[in-house]
């Protein structure tokens, strides 16, 4: 079983228990708003996601990390690895990313996250080069993003929202630099 510790936080595979608090954070406007042109997700939706990204685990042997505080166990989220279908112009490219219910947000939880899954990425999983794609205007992403040394590429929007989006890159040699 796949897990990562950082001070603070335990990256792992998902547990049945999971589903709930994932789903509140998926209902959450406050979250949504940056993800898929911004609607909530049930948890008919957070269910089959979760099912999606422990397949990915399977079949690609990455994916997405459920997020847990190591001080109370709560589920904050998750950060991970993943191909985004969504955007094929970008291909077959890994890119990290992350989403964390509010009350969790402004703690460093996500730079502390996407920190030990870009490590893992590049040293663990042997991958040359890591992607991040993030609305344009969500400034908290695009810290998170900056904080792991990913440098702009270029932009596009989103193939169904039409929201400007913004590919970040890091490729090993700059992230070993």
């Amino acid at each position: 079983m796949t897990e990562i510790r950082t001070p603070r936080l335990l990256l792992r595979r998902w547990h049945d228990d999971d589903l709930a608090p994932m789903a509140d954070i998926n209902a959450d406007p406050r979250v949504m708003q940056w993800v898929d042109g911004g609607p909530v997700h049930d948890l008919d939706h957070t269910a089959e996601a979760i099912e999606l990204w422990e397949e990915e685990w399977d079949d690609e042997g990455f994916g997405l990390f459920a997020v847990e505080l190591l001080a109370s166990g709560e589920l904050a989220g998750f950060t991970g690895l993943s191909v985004p279908e969504f955007l094929p112009e970008a291909g077959s490219e890994v890119a990290i990313s992350w989403r964390l219910g509010a009350q969790f947000w402004g703690q460093g939880y996500a730079s502390e996250a996407a920190q030990a899954t870009l490590e893992f990425a590049l040293q663990d999983r042997g991958l040359d080069r890591v992607i991040s794609i993030d609305r344009v205007g969500n400034t908290a992403s695009a810290n998170v993003i900056r904080k792991l040394g990913m440098v702009p590429e270029r932009e596009t929007v989103h193939p169904v929202s039409g929201h400007p989006l913004r590919i970040h890159a890091i490729d090993l040699t700059e992230y070993e630099a």
